[in-house]
């Protein structure tokens, strides 16, 4: 399928998956997600209520003003368009360093079937051929050996432990790769 025939609201697809903007009649599907324990078991903040859902929701649904194409989008199957989380890129500040997080969460009834990894090297790329970006990182919990496995696969590698909110945090990153053509070629 071609970008001009994808459904409104797609940012990018994959061989399985569409990333398209979250709506207002996700928060079901994006609150089932938050509330579960094993899902959010390596978020600082734990589940999530229905009504911090609702507010995050609402906030990607508006978008960041200062950063219109980062975001968290809806993570679906293709086709039958099933909600199976939600992944996306995220402005951020780290130790007073602009950065860009390559944010992933998937629902652990389609765990171990690669599609965190998919969706992550797709919004790798993404950020490199479309958006610009000349890096990207992931924050990973260093107990989370599966979140670790799947910013690996999407090109990532370990950078560095730092606290982060309090919590031991590792950063895995990648840069975008200079073409040849961009290379000194007094050499």
């Amino acid at each position: 399928m071609s970008r001009s025939d994808a459904p409104a609201g797609t940012i990018l697809e994959t061989e399985r998956l569409r990333l398209r903007r979250l709506e207002p009649s996700d928060l079901e599907a994006l609150h089932a997600l938050y509330s579960d324990p094993e899902i959010r078991r390596y978020f600082p903040e734990g589940v999530l209520t229905r009504a911090q859902t609702k507010e995050e929701l609402d906030w990607f649904v508006a978008g960041d003003p200062d950063h219109p194409a980062l975001g968290l989008w809806a993570t679906v199957l293709k086709p039958g368009g099933e909600f199976i989380g939600r992944c996306g890129l995220l402005p951020g500040i780290v130790e007073g360093r602009p950065e860009v997080e390559v944010a992933y969460l998937i629902d652990k009834r389609h765990w171990r079937r690669g599609y965190g990894a998919e969706a992550a090297a797709a919004l790798v790329r993404y950020g490199f051929d479309t958006l610009g970006l000349t890096r990207i990182i992931a924050f990973v919990d260093p107990a989370n050996a599966a979140s670790a496995a799947t910013a690996r696969k999407a090109g990532l590698a370990l950078e560095r432990e730092i606290a982060l909110e309090g919590m031991r945090t590792a950063i895995y990153t990648i840069e975008r790769r200079r073409d040849a053509d961009e290379t000194d070629s007094s050499s």
